[in-house]
């Protein structure tokens, strides 16, 4: 009889990959489970997909994880719903930390967040300043498109607002209010013909998603007040004993790990890097 020999060794490279798969599923059933509350953007740009074998495979933990805005996110931690948070707001992981929640907090990684509207930029602020460009669209009325639930994102723009002058806009018909995250957030947007602040990772998520129709573009990007960073924390054990601190930690130092790290600055879209290692190499 003869022995398609092509066939054969696709059959048993098939083989090897039903296996490998079987494996980590198998992995995966016995390993400790760490629950964790991130961020939006980490999820829809795939990172955390990208990720979790890497962690079971180099920790045995099986990272299990909510994505929701920061404050959301915070506030899981707040309850004892995790052991551990990955998020994007300075200001409230200070005051999460300084409440005796979080505790081993370590920077991870950063992008930035950039500025989206229309292609025609019906306000006229394309490459303008982000604080100049955010009073531009408030004065002329046109449409900013906001997450508006207390996540990182939405933490930035309040703080850009407020830069710019900006009063009252919560009541105002131009400042669209949507409640959700990041890529349905930019959808709206561009259903609407408004602009947005997003981190650049789930932007550059969508614009490969894009199938050929002019979707939003880059309004403003660069500026110092647009830099986008990221912290890991356990949660407090002392607050929340059920908390698996031990986990916390091991991925804690798994993540800011070197190796890890340069996992984080390979991961990339099109071709295009979405995040930036930033973990202290002195800890």
């Amino acid at each position: 009889m003869r022995i398609n020999k092509k066939g054969s060794l696709i059959a048993l490279l098939l083989a090897v990959c039903v296996l490998a798969f079987a494996s980590l599923a198998a992995a995966a059933d016995k390993a400790p489970v760490l629950r964790m509350a991130t961020t939006t953007s980490t999820d829809d740009t795939g990172l955390l997909d990208y990720l979790a074998p890497i962690c079971l495979k180099d920790t045995g933990i099986d990272v299990q994880w909510v994505a929701v805005g920061t404050g959301k996110a915070l506030e899981f931690g707040r309850n004892g719903d995790v052991d551990v948070v990955l998020t994007h707001a300075p200001s409230q992981e200070d005051k999460f930390e300084a409440e005796g929640y979080g505790v081993d907090r370590r920077k991870v990684m950063y992008n930035d967040f950039v500025l989206i509207g229309p292609a025609n930029d019906p306000a006229g602020v394309k490459g303008k300043p982000v604080i100049e460009a955010i009073a531009t669209i408030a004065e002329k009325q046109q449409k900013l498109v906001s997450r508006a639930d207390k996540s990182g994102t939405h933490t930035a723009e309040l703080k850009l607002l407020d830069k710019a002058g900006v009063k009252d806009f919560d009541k105002a018909a131009w400042y669209v209010q949507t409640g959700q995250g990041m890529l349905k957030t930019i959808n709206i947007a561009e259903e609407q013909g408004g602009y947005a602040l997003t981190d650049r990772g789930t932007f550059i998520k969508y614009d490969a998603g894009l199938d050929g129709r002019e979707g939003l573009v880059i309004i403003c990007e660069g500026d110092a007040e647009l830099l986008n960073k990221y912290s890991v924390m356990a949660v407090n054990p002392e607050k929340h004993p059920e908390a698996k601190h031990d986990l916390a930690v091991k991925y804690i130092e798994w993540i800011t790990s070197p190796k890890v790290q340069q996992d984080i600055a390979n991961f990339k879209l099109e071709g295009k890097q979405l995040f930036f290692p930033d973990a202290d190499p002195a800890k």
